[in-house]
């Protein structure tokens, strides 16, 4: 009888399987809510930073104001989330009159690519081991029919 109280006795033993148990589930976690955080950040400012770009775009004057507030809007979009507006590239297209993108009725299309670096993760790593996540935003405004310049 005594061996086999022995055996089913399990004195101390919780508190060792709580702390294991916890670094293998909440490690793990933990990091899974960082780099979700900083993706969605990301995606935010992405966002954010097309839809302002493109509204600043069409209520401009001139097309050299017109970029100049835009790529203003970018800067501080990105960088009122802590992203790098360097490691962004912006596009402008306009239809249906690509040339002339301040005209009545145009729409003025503003794209925006970005990469995420994934937190706590190296810049150089071996393998297929994707290190940033791309993040790709578009926003198209209409130039006003009632625009001056037209």
């Amino acid at each position: 009888m005594r061996l086999s109280r022995l055996c089913t006795e399990e004195r101390g033993s919780a508190s060792l399987e709580f702390v294991t148990a916890g670094l293998l589930l909440l490690v793990p976690l933990v990091y899974l809510i960082l780099a979700m955080s900083s993706i969605q950040a990301g995606a935010l400012a992405a966002e954010g930073a097309a839809r302002q770009a493109a509204r600043v775009y069409v209520q401009s004057e001139s097309t050299s104001s017109a970029k100049a507030s835009a790529s203003r809007a970018v800067e501080f979009a990105l960088a009122d989330h802590g992203i790098d507006p360097a490691s962004a590239t912006v596009t402008i297209t306009c239809h249906p009159h690509p040339n002339k993108c301040l005209t009545r009725k145009n729409f003025v299309t503003v794209t925006i690519d970005l990469s995420v670096a994934l937190p706590l993760a190296p810049s150089a790593v071996p393998g297929e081991f994707a290190a940033a996540v791309p993040l790709h935003s578009t926003a198209t405004q209409q130039v006003s029919r009632f625009w001056g310049s037209g």
